[in-house]
């Protein structure tokens, strides 16, 4: 349990970190701040997070991204 207690992403959803930051930069920005096809062509939430959960690099940026701007959301 205190593993977690300084975990920022602990008990957050990918869909709802991916959902917040689309909310926030919208899919063009996002797509220009994390260079990945799923958000710069036909972007979806759907796509996206099956995309997101195979490739661990492009998970870790968006997990970083959202960390960096939780002061925005809520």
């Amino acid at each position: 349990m205190s593993k977690q207690a300084n975990n920022p992403l602990h008990g957050v959803s990918l869909e709802t970190i991916l959902t917040k930051l689309v909310e926030h930069y919208g899919w063009v920005e996002l797509g220009e701040i994390i260079n990945v096809n799923c958000f710069n062509f036909e972007p979806s939430i759907k796509s996206s997070l099956k995309f997101l959960r195979k490739t661990e690099w492009a998970r870790k940026k968006v997990e970083d991204l959202y960390i960096s701007s939780m002061k925005h959301f809520k």
